[in-house]
């Protein structure tokens, strides 16, 4: 697989519709479009008389009534949440009040490192705050219903809480926005680590799944395949921004403009996020220097040219 034709936006989000992905799972997605969340955020429901709702979404009065509707008068026993961004768990509460079932999973929201003196976090506007779990889960951690169970995969990266949840004894395993067929995930220091993200990668291709379904966008039906070319295209991306400082390039922005002009202009912005998250792990491994703490507007250089 090459990463040109790896990634897939084949997906038919049917908005407000419960659809059965798998027996026993059903997929209601949100429609909340955009260049980050595609075509919107998929909730999934599990079970068929105790129900678990997995990432009920964003504040969103339409697809609460269609989480509602799909539920059907049936008892929700948890509410699994993968991580704490805006267009996943604010929904959790107000699904609570109507279902009484305990909201469980990742930990409330934290960085996966502090912030250096005079930064300013960009992504600080998408966590979720007010998010209040009853409880939260530790890796290998089971959430059981009366015919089904879901454990818990820490897989950090993305964001330092995020969870996977694997569904026992099926092969399936919801992967929030750790893995998504669609496009990779955003990896933004400080909220994210691109070198635990990485490790994340690694911890899920070490495991036999058969299916990933994914926080937004269709399913991963070859994982281990995907998630090798998943590596590679990361790879290849410090591959491409060592190639550029070795060129003179010494920001974000000038990596950018040349490492993503085919990439749709409104998500350069994201793309230098991605960029700087690998510039961090670079720094830790030693290939590659800064005029200081690493930062988006800082300039860096190869380790063994001279600031």
């Amino acid at each position: 697989m090459t990463t040109n034709d790896m990634f897939s936006k084949n997906f038919t989000p049917q908005h407000g519709e419960a659809v059965s992905v798998a027996p026993n799972v059903m997929r209601v997605t949100c429609a909340n479009t955009g260049p980050f969340t595609f075509q919107g955020t998929n909730s999934y429901i599990v079970g068929s008389d105790t129900l678990a709702v997995i990432d009920p979404g964003p504040e969103n009065d339409a697809h609460l009534q269609a989480l509602l509707q799909a539920i059907n008068g049936r008892t929700v026993s948890h509410i699994i949440i993968t991580h704490t961004h805006i267009d996943h768990s604010p929904l959790a509460a107000r699904l609570k009040n109507h279902t009484g079932a305990k909201i469980v999973g990742a930990a409330p929201h934290f960085s996966a490192r502090e912030l250096h003196l005079g930064e300013v976090n960009a992504l600080d506007a998408s966590a979720d705050r007010d998010y209040a779990p009853d409880a939260i889960l530790a890796d290998g951690e089971l959430v059981e219903g009366s015919e089904w169970a879901l454990q818990a995969i820490s897989t950090p990266g993305h964001t330092a809480n995020h969870l996977s949840f694997a569904l026992n004894d099926t092969g399936i395993v919801f992967t929030g926005d750790h893995i998504m067929a669609w496009a990779t995930s955003i990896v933004a220091p400080p909220d994210g680590s691109m070198n635990q993200y990485m490790d994340s990668l690694d911890k899920m291709l070490a495991r036999d799944d058969r299916l990933y379904f994914p926080g937004h966008g269709g399913p991963v039906t070859s994982p281990k395949r995907f998630v090798r070319g998943l590596k590679t295209h990361r790879k290849m991306r410090e591959g491409a921004i060592l190639e550029r400082l070795s060129k003179g390039d010494e920001t974000i922005p000038e990596m950018v403009s040349q490492i993503y002009r085919s990439t749709d202009p409104r998500l350069h912005g994201a793309a230098g996020l991605s960029v700087f998250a690998q510039l961090e792990a670079l720094i830790e491994r030693g290939l590659v220097t800064c005029d200081g703490d690493a930062s988006l507007e800082n300039r860096f250089k190869l380790a063994n040219d001279k600031i």
